[in-house]
């Protein structure tokens, strides 16, 4: 039978769920609060510079693709993609390690640091693709509802990998502590400390060493222009600056949304925005999950964004960079153990125009910096100043340039730009944490466990954070509702 169906928001989740549902005939319609689709993968466009507001990494390929082909459609039918070389630098106070498009330039490199780590690197991504491919075709298509769901033959086997941590792995094996840091840095997508994420979790060192960084010409945005189109050839209907005032019920049964102060009945309720906040549009009696529930639950962190056009090109930088010259375990302590702006930030720095010509003008730059904090901090303008020089000083020093003075356009985003565009709780920016303690069924679920018909969806449920997982999480919220009679 033909449904209405009410989404909200229109992040990759939600368009991935509209283009389930409208693919089966389903009658659906996107409430996004903003001006322009993509939740947080917005895009700023600005005198000829393009910035990425949100995701900037590529990875995962077969996951998009998978996407699409369920639609009869290809990655290549919407945008181009370039694989990154190389895919990444990491800058530590003394050196710069080179992260390069393929597994015997990413071995050298190692071997550069430490003689005789790169037969450990081999046996450890062999290890992490193993995970993957289990991760990819097994858990992480099931939608959380039992913890029978991570038992199959092939997680029985290999039961220590939910129960060890990334981080006792990598140390068993490393012992440069520059290795350890990248070889730590995949799970920080996951939004957690590697010594609290199981080393199941090493699929993200496959993702990156083993299926590479890319880049979809024109940028992230891209992707949800792509998304954006195909749901409307499906006949998905997207309403902009459209933000839901309420979830309405009638017999504990999701009956449609307030928008506006108008009632527009639906069959089905799904929410892609906040799983917090979704909650705040019901009555009390119909949330599933209380403040202590959500105060108590480990968060990914928020960040301290700057988008900045230069009016020249950069030197010594590559399309991604990461500035790991202080201590990764102190900064790490001040996002999770004790929340605190940090004394000496790790940060990462982007340019896409170093790849993509069409993202900023000739003979410029357009610059993405990220500094990862906890969230719920205090954010005002001169912690924003405090931290932008902060992080331009030591810019400048481990990229021997001057460029404070060739800035010629700067804007920054933090906590309450999380909160007040978003609905972020806390203004976190990656949703909840992919710790033991928070995965598959310990998290959020898909299906109201109080209300029938309503179905949330994203960061904050199965499987988790990232681009990749929210594509996953559309089609898993799909089939929970196509399922149902």
């Amino acid at each position: 039978m033909r449904k209405k169906i009410s989404i909200i928001g229109s992040g990759f989740s939600s368009l991935a769920a509209s283009c389930y549902l409208a693919k089966e005939g389903h009658e659906v319609t996107i409430h996004e609060k903003n001006s322009s689709v993509g939740g947080r993968a917005r895009q700023l466009k600005i005198d000829g510079f393009t910035f990425d507001m949100g995701p900037s990494w590529y990875w995962m390929p077969d996951i998009f693709d998978k996407f699409f082909a369920d639609f009869g459609k290809k990655t290549s039918d919407f945008y181009r993609l370039e694989k990154l070389d190389p895919a990444y630098k990491v800058f530590f106070s003394d050196d710069t390690i080179t992260i390069g498009d393929s597994m015997e330039k990413i071995c050298a490199e190692f071997e550069r640091i430490e003689p005789g780590s790169a037969i450990y690197l081999k046996e450890f991504i062999a290890e992490a693709q193993d995970n993957y491919t289990i991760a990819i075709n097994k858990v992480v298509l099931r939608p959380g509802l039992s913890p029978f769901e991570l038992i199959t033959p092939e997680t029985a086997t290999r039961v220590d990998r939910f129960f060890k941590t990334i981080s006792s792995r990598v140390r068993k094996k490393f012992q440069n502590p520059k290795l350890i840091s990248i070889l730590e840095f995949p799970v920080l997508f996951l939004g957690a400390k590697p010594s609290k994420t199981p080393s199941f979790y090493s699929f993200m060192n496959f993702a990156d060493f083993g299926l590479g960084t890319w880049h979809p010409q024109g940028g992230m945005y891209e992707i949800i222009d792509a998304m954006k189109t195909l749901a409307v050839s499906l006949g998905v209907q997207i309403n902009t600056e459209s933000p839901v005032e309420k979830i309405l019920v009638e017999g504990k049964r999701a009956s449609g949304i307030l928008v506006g102060g108008e009632a527009i009945r639906s069959d089905v309720v799904l929410s892609g925005a906040d799983y917090h906040h979704s909650e705040t549009l019901l009555d009390e009696q119909y949330r599933q999950y209380s403040e202590a529930y959500w105060s108590g639950r480990t968060f990914a962190p928020s960040a301290l964004l700057f988008y900045m056009a230069f009016d020249k090109k950069l030197k010594n930088v590559a399309h991604h960079n990461l500035f790991f010259d202080t201590d990764f375990k102190q900064h790490a302590q001040e996002i999770y153990d004790t929340p605190q702006w940090p004394a000496k930030p790790l940060f990462y720095a982007n340019f896409p125009s170093i790849t993509d010509d069409s993202m900023a003008p000739d003979n410029r730059e357009t610059g993405f910096f990220l500094v990862p904090i906890a969230p719920g901090l205090t954010d005002t303008p001169e912690l924003r100043t405090q931290y932008f020089d902060i992080i331009m000083r030591r810019f400048e020093a481990r990229t021997a340039q001057k460029v404070r003075k060739n800035i010629i356009f700067k804007e920054s985003f933090c906590v309450n730009d999380f909160v007040e565009q978003y609905n972020s709780y806390k203004g976190n920016a990656y949703g909840l944490a992919n710790t033991l303690l928070q995965t598959a069924f310990l998290r959020p679920k898909l299906k109201s466990g109080k209300v029938e018909n309503l179905f949330f969806t994203g960061q904050l449920t199965v499987p988790g954070p990232g681009v990749p997982p929210a594509l996953i999480s559309g089609k898993l919220v799909a089939d929970l509702i196509l399922k149902k009679k």
